[in-house]
């Protein structure tokens, strides 16, 4: 299976590297386009949330095109959605930035906060805890991955307690602090870190999930 002519929407709100990584989704097979249109963003066979800066200011970007309630729809139908960095983040429900306590998404419980390291951001190459069962670490489950953030989530508290698939996590460490680098959970999967700026790995991390789009 490939990813030709698989359609991806990457979510115009004004927030995040977009070009970049529109450019890399097109390597990595999938015909992309940059917009907010919620039509084109619900038709898509996949919708890539990129996100740069500020939790609260990604979450209104997000809300005020009207982006949550994509993401929502697309979930509920079981269309694959991809959170980038602070795309990540903003599925979470809660962001404490500097004191401020902001709503995320709540599509995960869990708060994003402060990295407990004595220097962030952390910025440059890291490796990744990978568990088994991991369909986009597929074949990169040893290799390094490019991040810059200097908040996230350091405790995963999503619990299926046998009801349903548990989500797969992926963690990574930067100076002792263990933080959620990946979760996949079911149509929704997210990385903190940036595919588009991870050089091969990363490729082949948005190839798996571009060839994972029905």
């Amino acid at each position: 299976m490939t990813g030709a002519g698989r359609d991806v929407v990457v979510l115009d709100y004004g927030f995040g590297n977009v070009r970049s990584a529109v450019r890399a989704l097109e390597r990595a097979g999938a015909r992309v386009e940059l917009t907010a249109d919620r039509t084109r963003a619900m038709g898509a066979d996949g919708l890539v949330v990129p996100g740069v800066g500020a939790f609260a200011a990604c979450v209104e970007g997000i809300r005020a095109v009207r982006g949550h309630e994509v993401i929502g729809r697309r979930l509920a139908g079981g269309r694959p959605v991809l959170g980038i960095c602070v795309g990540l983040q903003v599925m979470f429900e809660h962001g404490v930035e500097h004191g401020v306590h902001s709503e995320g998404l709540g599509e995960w419980p869990g708060t994003v906060e402060r990295l407990q390291a004595p220097v962030v951001p952390h910025m440059g190459w890291n490796t990744v805890e990978v568990p088994e069962g991991s369909r986009l670490f597929a074949g990169i489950e040893d290799e390094r991955f490019y991040f810059v953030h200097s908040y996230g989530v350091r405790e995963w508290v999503l619990e299926t307690k046998g009801r349903t698939r548990p989500p797969t996590v992926t963690w990574a460490e930067y100076s002792g602090d263990r933080f959620v680098a990946a979760v996949e959970n079911g149509p929704l999967a997210a990385t903190q870190f940036h595919p588009e700026k991870s050089g091969d790995a990363g490729a082949a991390l948005l190839r798996n999930w571009v060839q994972s789009l029905s």
